[in-house]
């Protein structure tokens, strides 16, 4: 690995980590405020990821790095714990605590790209003839090579717009499925929890139909980003 790719995979750890973190720890302070204290006892509900790497050390640190070595990019995972219990008696509250995860990455993206825009019209970015990778969403007006700054913005961009879509699909593992609950009424989302728990197996069939699935659905939801992100520049 040469020097600029290794320095590239430094921002895209850098914000991993601080996407993940920030995910996790929306799930952990949704949670505290709904009743449920066990992430925040936990010492998840905060933005540093030292706790959430102790949790999770395989998906916060070698899952990412063998995935940036393998295709250039980063994927991982962490998790908040909860109280069942909790999650049975309030699972309208469990369900804000599910949405609350991707709801963070969604802010992000869109801090994001208010920076990117802000950039733009400043006249210290401009957009790229066409997308090069992940990194290369905006890049310096002078026309050099992408700095850490639009770099960081080009991956914070993009990262949290992944993490957020595929986080909100409707099936087992993902928040999405629990997320469903907050349009249930109680009981109906307590037979929805008693049928999850007898069939287990579910959250491997879930992250297989998920990963077949997201390609086709993530496509025009980049896409559509990224009109948005551009609408008006040159013509976007």
């Amino acid at each position: 690995m040469n020097t600029p790719d290794l320095a590239l995979g430094v921002i895209w750890y850098i914000v991993f980590l601080f996407s993940t973190t920030c995910h996790e720890a929306a799930h952990a302070l949704v949670a505290h405020l709904g009743g449920d204290s066990t992430a925040a006892e936990g010492g998840q509900v905060t933005l540093n990821p030292i706790p959430h790497i102790r949790r999770s050390p395989f998906g916060m640190v070698v899952v990412p790095i063998l995935s940036y070595l393998m295709g250039g990019w980063m994927i991982g995972w962490a998790s908040a714990p909860f109280n069942p219990e909790w999650q049975r008696h309030y699972p309208r509250r469990s369900a804000w605590m599910a949405l609350a995860g991707p709801a963070a990455n969604f802010t992000l993206m869109i801090l994001a790209g208010i920076a990117i825009r802000i950039g733009l019209a400043a006249g210290a970015f401009r957009p790229p003839e066409f997308i090069r990778g992940y990194a290369g969403l905006v890049l310096p007006a002078n026309g050099g090579a992408p700095t850490f700054l639009t770099s960081a913005l080009s991956i914070l961009f993009i990262l949290n717009l992944l993490l957020g879509t595929f986080n909100l699909l409707p099936v087992p593992p993902l928040d999405g499925h629990a997320g469903i609950m907050v349009a249930m009424p109680d009981r109906a989302a307590q037979r929805y929890m008693d049928w999850l728990r007898k069939s287990r197996n579910f959250a491997l069939l879930g992250l297989i139909i998920a990963w077949s699935l997201f390609d086709k659905i993530f496509q025009p939801v980049f896409f559509f980003a990224l009109r948005t992100l551009y609408a008006g520049v040159h013509g976007g």
